[in-house]
């Protein structure tokens, strides 16, 4: 989806996917146009977290990027946070992440994506600000968090290493999983 659908999207007018397959929803939970493929659609908390994002991310290279809301579901089924994320679903997006970028918005992000749940290393090279690393398995299972810095006036920030295993890598500005709470365990959820 690309940039100029992400008004309908975050309207309700298509539907979004809870990542992975809950069943054990509570009544709290209901989902908003439950699709007929089994996997429910956002609750009416997370629909209502994406409803309130600014689209205005992402910008400059990033531009002609897909984007996408993510939300992060605490253990408890509560919302933690939203954010819009651009989506670096190739090789060279991965590659280039967010180091081209002087800053983000606080609801903004990057949804780093792969075929498949595997070993990744990340590195903080030519960043000028902080991140959070997020790491998370193929149904959005929150398995590593770090809290990255911003490299050093002489440094390029290749140095600094976050390796993790998951399919996917959510990146975000730093201490934002601090602010909104967000844990190992918990669980990112977006249109797959």
């Amino acid at each position: 989806m690309h940039r100029r659908r992400l008004g309908a999207l975050l309207a309700g007018s298509l539907p979004l996917a809870l990542a992975g397959c809950q069943t054990d929803r509570t009544a709290d939970e209901t989902a908003i146009n439950d699709t007929t493929s089994g996997i429910p659609d956002f609750t009416t908390e997370e629909q209502a977290a994406a409803d309130a994002l600014d689209p205005d991310w992402p910008t400059g290279p990033y531009a002609a990027y897909e984007t996408i809301p993510v939300v992060v579901r605490g253990a408890d089924g509560g919302v933690r946070g939203a954010v819009v994320a651009a989506v670096a679903d190739t090789r060279d997006k991965r590659r280039l992440g967010l180091s081209a970028a002087e800053s983000m918005p606080s609801a903004g992000g990057m949804l780093f994506t792969y075929e498949s749940v595997g070993d990744h290393t990340y590195v903080m090279r030519d960043m000028s600000f902080g991140l959070d690393i997020i790491y998370a398995t193929a149904d959005g299972e929150i398995t590593e968090i770090h809290n990255a810095p911003e490299p050093g006036p002489d440094e390029n920030g290749a140095e600094q290493t976050y390796p993790g295993r998951g399919q996917y890598v959510f990146e975000v500005n730093r201490n934002w999983t601090a602010d909104n709470n967000v844990a190992v365990g918990d669980r990112l959820v977006f249109e797959r």
